[in-house]
């Protein structure tokens, strides 16, 4: 298998969310969990999107992680290689985005390197170096509250400053504007500066064409599925590759079986989202403190299930509103109590495949990372978009046999998200 453009996404909802805009902007493309095991038979595809777990870990061992998958992608032909982070810039001032961005462009021969979580689409744009969410400054955005990684400053040159070990510099929309040519020569002036990280704005989606049509002649950029956008089209441009599409009517054939939401985000708009679902299907809100203090709240959340499942979809949430995650967190500690839910959601979810559950809608990054991680996922057809950011998944390789998913980041999708999902897959 050789591909065109790699990439390496810090969480599993992330790199769900990039793949589906890959396809939708003419890549054939496959997400694999992890670095896939060479015996997993993966399709011929333009882009390959390998999902890591590093948004939140110490950052030798994000690094570590990246840099093996990267060379894992420039041994499949990959010229260039997205390292693709959050679109709300989700990183403490220990990193991950700055050490991993560092490590990748060393692996690679050094260089400057693009940097941009902008993606219009979703609300995410960046001027002169600020990212505004839904048109709020970061810092007065719901995600000033993140439960992991709490954003308290929207300018982002300084937020990427703090976590490298080199300058970082500024491409302001005036020159992007400007077009490719531009922008390459203010990133030949800053080089010679010794900045090796440049954040981008970007307003409108012509943006992330320029930025991607630059990021494509250097080896390594980091960004959010914006990034990716850009990417694609200076690919189907380049008329490297035949304009196709992994969303086919293939990734979304019936695989019957039951269905069911796993929800651990706390985000507003799921906890809005969950409320709607309410209406509808049977929601079974756990405890969060329970969860920590044992096994009982678990098996007791499968057992509801089991008495309900077979009439349809059910909802089991760990989710909880900002207040009570910070009295946990204070507690049992940030990373201990985050663990603990993550840990009982993914086996809430793996316990539901066992009863036969093969429609499976799972919200918040860490929690579908650790329940698609337990249910050795090895790989994804990329199908159809449910919301923006969000596509049908089909499993390739697992050993529960065909199954769709989708994996949804908290703050992705409208009030009606869950039944829309289920609508899909069937």
């Amino acid at each position: 298998m050789a591909i065109f453009l790699g990439s390496i996404a810090d969480d599993y909802t992330g790199a769900s969310d990039l793949a589906n805009t890959l396809t939708k902007n003419g890549l054939r493309t496959v997400q694999t969990v992890g670095i896939p095991d060479p015996a997993l038979a993966l399709p011929d595809v333009d882009a390959v999107v390998v999902s890591l777990k590093i948004r939140s870990i110490p950052a030798s061992d994000a690094v570590t992680a990246a840099v093996s998958a990267e060379r894992w992608l420039r041994q499949r032909g990959a010229g260039h290689v997205l390292y693709k982070i959050c679109s709300t810039f989700d990183s403490t001032d220990a990193g991950n985005i700055g050490p991993v961005t560092e490590a990748l462009s060393d692996a690679a021969g050094g260089g400057i390197v693009l940097v941009t979580p902008a993606f219009p689409e979703t609300g995410r744009t960046v001027y002169f170096g600020h990212l505004f969410v839904g048109g709020q400054p970061l810092n007065e955005s719901p995600l000033k509250d993140h439960p992991l990684n709490p954003m308290h400053d929207a300018n982002l040159v300084r937020v990427l400053t703090r976590q490298s070990r080199n300058a970082v510099g500024l491409i302001d929309l005036a020159c992007i504007a400007a077009g490719p040519g531009a922008v390459k020569a203010r990133l030949n002036a800053l080089r010679t500066t010794g900045i090796t990280a440049v954040i981008a704005d970007a307003i409108f989606e012509r943006d992330l064409e320029t930025l991607g049509e630059v990021a494509l002649e250097t080896p390594v950029s980091t960004g959010a599925s914006g990034l990716g956008l850009g990417l694609a089209r200076a690919l189907v441009r380049s008329d490297r590759i035949s304009p196709g599409g992994a969303a086919t009517v293939d990734a979304i054939r019936p695989v019957g079986g039951l269905s069911a939401i796993v929800a651990g985000s706390c985000s507003k708009a799921t906890l809005h989202q969950l409320d709607i679902a309410e209406r509808s299907m049977p929601v079974l809100r756990l405890d969060p403190e329970r969860l920590l203090a044992g096994p009982d709240e678990i098996a007791a959340a499968i057992s509801w299930a089991g008495d309900r499942i077979s009439a349809g979809p059910v909802v089991i949430a760990a989710s909880a509103a900002p207040e009570t995650v910070s009295r946990l967190q204070s507690l049992y500690g940030r990373e201990a109590s985050g663990h603990a839910i993550e840990t009982a959601t993914s086996i809430i979810a793996a316990e539901l495949v066992e009863r036969g559950v093969r429609r499976l809608v799972i919200a918040g990054g860490e929690t579908s990372g650790a329940a698609v991680d337990r249910l050795a996922i090895p790989a994804f057809l990329i199908g159809p978009e449910i919301a923006p950011g969000v596509p049908v998944l089909r499993t390739i390789g697992n050993a529960q046999g065909d199954m769709l998913l989708a994996l949804k980041s908290g703050n992705f999708g409208g009030e009606d998200f869950f039944t829309a999902a289920l609508a899909m897959m069937r």
